[in-house]
């Protein structure tokens, strides 16, 4: 039931996305023309407290006109270590420092069927703050949340992002069991 990519083209390119056109082979021999998207990794990171609270950002997101709560998160620059990238992207959006080393978390494709987006979340125990983030306008505001309250603010839709959700309910079972 493999699906062959035969070949592929671009149909438009920037620095974040290609969209590309593959000619694919099904497993029964027809083919068919399937866009897809290639894009440059992508790294998350937060931090837990010593109150069981996780660094998050509340942010609004024009493409869905909707707010929810998100790990902050950053495109990996080329040549740049995912994990370092992630700590950079915490720092930046959000003002804390990560006290001390990341753990790789989770690896997400939030959506394997139209792109090959990888996201790379990584987390750690505490975090110092060093000043108001350089990239302010990434949220409305930054907060520890409990991670107790994980479940309950997915299902008010209160976090929507597929990278986040699947990170926190991570986290939430990790550190209640």
């Amino acid at each position: 039931m493999r699906w062959k990519n035969l070949s592929e083209h671009t149909v438009y390119e920037n620095p974040w996305v290609r969209v590309r056109l593959a000619d694919v082979e099904l497993p029964d021999g027809r083919h068919l023309d399937h866009y897809l998207l290639r894009q440059r990794p992508v790294a998350l990171a937060t931090a837990v407290n010593d109150r069981n609270e996780v660094l998050l950002l509340w942010r609004h997101r024009f493409i869905t006109d909707s707010w929810g709560w998100e790990i902050a998160a950053g495109v990996v620059e080329d040549n740049e270590d995912i994990q370092a990238a992630a700590a950079r992207e915490m720092i930046e959006e959000t003002g804390w420092r990560p006290a001390g080393p990341l753990h790789h978390l989770i690896t997400v494709e939030p959506s394997n069927g139209f792109s090959d987006a990888r996201h790379h979340v990584y987390w750690c125990e505490g975090a110092e703050y060093v000043g108001e983030p350089a990239d302010a306008i990434e949220s409305e505001r930054r907060e520890w949340v409990p991670l107790a309250d994980i479940p309950t603010l997915i299902s008010r839709g209160e976090i929507r992002a597929a990278n986040t959700t699947a990170a926190l309910l991570l986290l939430h079972h990790m550190r209640s069991g």
